[in-house]
């Protein structure tokens, strides 16, 4: 029964179907309504889950080429490999403390004013895994490691989507959504970092160009030229070498022009997915904030705020990736560990702050959110490392990597250090 359970909460697309479906049936749908809302709901994050393979599968050969090209070696920032990884010693464990969690989360939601329902499951996933090594190394065992992991999930579940909702009204010029991803805070601070360097009239989707260049403002072209000259390059400074053995035999730059095209094309993909999943989840989630958990609001995840402005996505990454080339350099000089540059990690986030930044300081501020993201989430990660040690479960190479959780980890290890002086 607890692996069902787990399998269902571990798959956001029938999350968010079940979702949309108790919705309709609190609101009193006919069966017509609740099938073809159910259905739309779960395909729609199903395209937007599918873009995002996309996307994942056109990033991977690009960061090994991006590795290989500037002889990068250290950890990765990778949370949903960390876990499975872990899972052996620990899965037992984590999977009731997500289960558990989501159940707070849905009682805090009813009873605080904190009305948010995390729907992001590889999220809840990833961030029980993070509780129970944490609690592990803290000398926490079976059940009491279960129930305090489980408290500390839920209450993030609610406090974390809190923190970022007033920004992301300004995101979205609604309140109808919050965020539901472990790097909402970054992404958050990010933006508000960028706002002072920019004038918020001057958003990033109003770029002008002169007329005979006036394809650059299709979000689709401008992309795809963007990510054509990034991953030719790299293709060209990987050279020939590591570049056939990327390809698999192809011609390396053939290879990267495709794969930069496929990068669009999942993006492309994913957009539409959001809108098709908004569409359908926004209506159908009133049914529980009436009915169930009056005031109630869905955390989704970040993918959800790349079309308010697609154009600042680019403009985000790109600096994120700028900024996290500096930091791998400053994590060789400063820090416990090497943290490589996540290329996938700097499109996700990274288009984040992006956004965040123009809706509140136009594309200048864009730029300045990106870098900072980049530039600080690597840092972050590279000085918690030492707070989760994972060699001792006989994973190498990876590091945990959503800022949420790692400022969860960093509280949970000051509190056991006073606890352990005032307890002598």
């Amino acid at each position: 029964m607890l692996d069902f359970i787990v399998a269902v909460l571990s798959n956001p697309a029938i999350i968010v179907g079940l979702v949309a479906m108790v919705g309709l049936i609190a609101l009193k749908k006919n069966f017509n309504d609740i099938l073809k809302g159910t259905l739309k709901t779960t395909l729609g994050f199903l395209i937007l889950s599918g873009g995002a393979g996309i996307i994942v599968g056109a990033l991977i050969p690009f960061s090994t080429m991006f590795q290989e090209a500037f002889h990068l070696t250290g950890v990765v920032a990778e949370d949903n490999s960390l876990v499975a990884a872990v899972g052996k010693f620990l899965g037992r464990e984590t999977a009731l403390i997500m289960v558990i969690a989501f159940v707070i989360n849905l009682v805090l939601a009813r009873l605080t004013p904190y009305k948010y329902v995390f729907l992001t499951g590889h999220m809840m996933w990833s961030f029980a895994g993070t509780m129970a090594v944490v609690l592990d190394q803290m000398g926490m065992k079976g059940w009491p490691l279960i129930l305090t992991g489980a408290a500390i999930e839920g209450l993030s579940m609610v406090v974390f989507p809190a923190i970022s909702q007033a920004t992301v009204r300004r995101v979205t010029d609604t309140d109808d959504v919050a965020f539901g991803f472990w790097g909402s805070s970054w992404i958050t601070l990010s933006g508000w970092v960028g706002k002072p360097f920019g004038n918020k009239s001057q958003s990033t989707e109003d770029l002008k160009v002169p007329q005979g260049l006036d394809f650059f403002r299709d979000m689709a072209v401008f992309m795809a030229i963007v990510m054509l000259l990034i991953y030719v390059f790299t293709a060209v400074f990987a050279g020939p070498g590591v570049g056939a053995k990327v390809a698999g035999g192809q011609n390396y730059i053939f290879y990267a022009v495709i794969q930069a095209l496929t990068f669009v094309a999942g993006v492309l993909v994913l957009l539409q997915g959001v809108r098709m999943f908004l569409a359908e989840i926004i209506p159908a989630f009133r049914g529980i904030a009436e009915k169930l958990v009056p005031g109630a609001r869905p955390a989704l995840d970040v993918p959800i705020f790349y079309p308010y402005a697609p154009v600042a996505v680019t403009i985000g990454f790109i600096a994120a990736l700028v900024g996290s080339l500096i930091a791998t350099v400053l994590t060789r000089y400063i820090a416990p560990v090497v943290v490589l540059p996540s290329v996938i990690g700097m499109f996700f986030m990274g288009a984040a702050a992006g956004v965040f930044g123009n809706a509140l300081g136009g594309r200048r501020a864009a730029i300045v959110a990106g870098f900072f993201l980049g530039l600080t989430w690597p840092l972050l990660v590279a000085f918690a490392y030492p707070l989760v040690d994972v060699t001792k479960y006989g994973v190498q190479g990876l590091a945990f990597a959503s800022p949420d959780a790692l400022i969860v980890v960093i509280l949970m290890r000051l509190v056991g250090a006073v606890a352990k002086v005032f307890g002598g």
